[in-house]
C-alpha cells in the first residue's frame, strides 16, 4: 500500500479520536449541570458515532463521524430541597453523565490516538530509510 494512503487513513482516524475527546471533555464539563428552574431537565449526555467512510479522492476507505447523539437513559434524582431546580417535592434531576464512564471513553480515544500517530511516525521512518537508502 502506498505510504501516503497509510498516513492518510491514520490521520482520518486521529481525527475522529479528537472529536470522541472534545465530546467527553463536554460531557465532563457539564457532569454537575443542573437545570435552573423547578423541574427544569439538566445536562443531557452526549455520545458520538463512527462509520466507515470513503475518500473519494484517493480512493481509500477511512473512518468518519457518522452522528452525534444524545444519551436517553434516565437522570439521577437528588433530594435538595434548597436548590433553585428543586421540584415540589425538594428532588434536584442530575445530568446522566458518569464521570467513571467518561474517564474510561476518555483513555480509549488517547490510545487510539496515539496508536494512529504511531502509525504515522513508523511510516515517516520508513520513508526517510528508503530515501537514505537511495543517497
Amino acid at each position: 500500500m502506498d505510504l501516503m494512503k497509510i498516513t492518510r487513513i491514520s490521520a482520518a482516524g486521529m481525527q475522529v479520536q479528537s472529536e470522541r475527546l472534545r465530546v467527553v471533555a463536554e460531557n465532563l464539563a457539564n457532569a454537575d449541570s443542573t437545570g435552573t428552574t423547578p423541574g427544569s431537565e439538566p445536562y443531557r449526555r452526549r455520545t458520538i458515532s463512527f462509520a466507515e467512510g470513503l475518500n473519494k479522492e484517493l480512493g481509500l476507505p477511512t473512518v468518519r463521524v457518522s452522528r452525534y447523539g444524545v444519551d436517553q437513559s434516565p437522570f439521577d434524582r437528588e433530594y435538595d430541597p434548597g436548590h433553585p431546580a428543586a421540584d415540589e417535592n425538594g428532588y434536584v434531576l442530575r445530568p446522566n453523565v458518569n464521570p467513571v464512564v467518561e474517564m474510561v471513553d476518555m483513555r480509549e480515544a488517547q490510545r487510539g490516538y496515539e496508536a494512529n500517530l504511531s502509525v504515522i511516525e513508523t511510516t515517516r521512518t520508513m520513508v526517510q530509510r528508503a530515501l537514505d537508502l537511495l543517497r
